[in-house]
């Protein structure tokens, strides 16, 4: 049974950083590409990074150079590393195996002025 759980988020000041993880079950995390989005109220879902099986990296331009994903095969787990963060980066944040129906459940990150 696929499961991903993310954990990590919290109410953090601009210009602070936070770290998620999301720890995956049910599958070996080193065969798959994994993603990180978001969703802030009122807006759709966007895909903020992507790591493909082989480390390759992917990011969206709002917020490339202050966030990094990362994957830990070992441990079944991604992380995405948040710097600088901005109030307009306040939304939920979902794990996905990419190209899949599977996702976490959310981690909530809310950033203040």
């Amino acid at each position: 049974q696929v499961q991903l759980t993310e954990s990590g988020g919290g109410l953090v000041q601009a210009g602070g950083s936070l770290r998620l993880s999301c720890a995956a079950s049910g599958f070996y995390l080193g065969n798959y590409a994994m993603g990180w989005h978001r969703q802030a109220p009122g807006k759709e879902r966007e895909l903020v990074a992507s790591i493909s099986r082989y480390g390759t990296t992917n990011y969206a331009d709002s917020v490339a150079g202050r966030f990094t994903i990362s994957r830990d095969n070992a441990q079944s787990t991604v992380y995405l590393q948040m710097n600088s963060l901005k109030p307009e980066d306040t939304a939920v944040y979902y794990c996905q195996r990419q190209f899949s129906p599977y996702w976490g459940q959310g981690t909530q990150v809310t950033v203040s002025s």
